[in-house]
């Protein structure tokens, strides 16, 4: 049972409960204002219009006394319940409503100016218990100056004002359990499909990124954000894609020089007198290392997915790095290198990143190379531009984004033992972009244009 005791207050904390608790809050305090306000203008209007009623009569009173033709006992008009005294200066009650007490004022006080004068009393010297609205108004008589009082009974204004706070009372509970009602059904209705994306979404395991959410065909909030989730998730299959693409490849590349290395220690074994070892040894040293620039290959992608942090960038001359890069691939023999357009360049950034990604757009360019490299090195003041021209067979443009792209390669027929990996270009990518720059493939008259721009320092 304990257990059980935590899952209704989990359910306060919803945004279903948090809204329906909101919406009753705010309606709850607009509805109290409201409600007061109304109570106070209807109040005011009533009594408003009682001080008119009553001022009227009073003027009409003394109209008669200043004309001298007032009558003892003053007729009771309409039927506001509304009293009339006159009293002259000494206190005595000139002229009084027919029936009412002639021995008492209904009041002691007086206007200080010729002004009327309103005011408020709980009761009278005689008469019904209650509130009273007494207007005082002064006038002169040919006997001398008197008094007009006239008391109107407020009990009218208090029971229809009674009669709206009861329906206040009783409608504004209603109106809130309606609200509450109302919001919770809507909220819950609205926050249905969510609650179904995030089952669906529950659901799905690293087995199984194909699954995709059910988009409501209601072109709203709900619908986008199951949208913006299949996109999510196609990101994620394709990023799952690639990592087991990825390792597939990798697993083949390191397999393929392990198999060579052994068939070639096997038949050497097989046949020791028959064996030229020399060569045997040249073929395992070139497959070992062909293994290790791979292993290093795969080394410096892995870091780079796991965002491990590189060192500062650092000033660097690019020119340097292309020129050593050129000489080396001079000293091979079989291939003209051409730097007549290299010029001084400098950039900020990692010094061996960027000598590797130059090494391997020259090592791309001198394997498909028939005889001639053409390099070219500029800058200006918000750029550096490299260029590497082969005359080789060239990328058709169909190719020339995937060339970049992780184990790819446009001559899959060739031997694996003799040609590249196809990390290099993908390598030389990562760094470029690391260093806020691009690389493309451009459009040549003869061969591939690898044109890299980096920010100039």
């Amino acid at each position: 049972m304990a257990a059980e005791n935590p899952r209704p207050r989990a359910r306060l904390t919803t945004v279903r409960a948090r809204t329906t608790v909101a919406a009753t809050i705010v309606v709850g305090v607009a509805l109290v204002v409201t409600a007061v306000s109304l109570v106070m203008f209807l109040r005011f209007s009533l009594v408003e219009r009682v001080d008119d009623i009553a001022r009227v009569r009073a003027h009409d009173v003394a109209t008669l006394a200043r004309q001298g033709t007032l009558p003892t006992e003053l007729a009771v008009e309409g039927d506001d319940g509304s009293i009339a005294q006159v009293v002259d200066g000494a206190g005595r009650v000139v002229a009084a409503t027919a029936g009412l007490q002639r021995d008492q004022s209904l009041a002691r006080f007086r206007p200080p100016g010729a002004g009327s004068e309103v005011r408020t009393v709980d009761g009278l010297p005689f008469g019904e218990a209650g509130s009273y609205r007494v207007i005082a108004l002064p006038t002169a008589t040919p006997e001398g100056p008197v008094t007009v009082y006239v008391a109107a009974s407020l009990s009218p204004v208090d029971d229809v004002v009674d009669v709206l706070q009861g329906a206040l009372a009783t409608g504004a509970p209603l109106l809130l359990a309606l609200v509450a009602v109302t919001t919770w059904t809507v909220a819950g209705r609205t926050l249905r499909p969510v609650d179904a994306i995030r089952a669906e979404v529950a659901d799905i395991s690293e087995r199984s990124l194909d699954r995709r959410v059910s988009v409501p065909a209601t072109d709203d909030e709900i619908s986008r954000l199951a949208g913006t989730m299949n996109m999510m998730l196609d990101r994620l299959d394709a990023a799952a894609e690639r990592q087991r693409r990825f390792v597939a490849d990798a697993s083949h590349e390191l397999q393929t020089p392990l198999a060579a290395a052994r068939t070639d220690l096997e038949v050497a074994l097989a046949h020791p007198d028959r064996t030229r070892w020399n060569e045997t040894a040249a073929d395992l040293l070139a497959a070992n290392r062909r293994m290790e620039r791979l292993v290093r290959d795969l080394l410096f992608l892995a870091r780079a997915d796991a965002g491990v942090p590189r060192p500062p960038a650092r000033p660097v001359d690019l020119d340097d790095i292309v020129l050593a890069e050129a000489a080396r691939i001079r000293g091979g023999g079989h291939l003209r290198v051409d730097t007549g357009a290299v010029s001084a360049a400098a950039v900020d950034g990692r010094r061996d990143d960027l000598t590797r990604a130059v090494r391997n757009l020259f090592d791309n360019a001198e394997h498909h190379a028939s005889s001639l490299i053409r390099v070219e090195l500029g800058s200006d003041d918000r750029r550096v531009t490299l260029i590497v021209h082969d005359d080789g067979p060239g990328i058709p443009p169909a190719d020339r984004k995937r060339v970049f792209e992780r184990f790819t390669r446009l001559d899959d027929d060739r031997s694996r033992r003799t040609g590249g990996t196809g990390l290099g270009l993908a390598i030389a990518r990562e760094i470029i972009d690391a260093h806020g720059g691009s690389i493309d493939v451009e459009d040549a008259p003869r061969g591939a244009r690898f044109v890299i721009r980096l920010p100039a320092r």
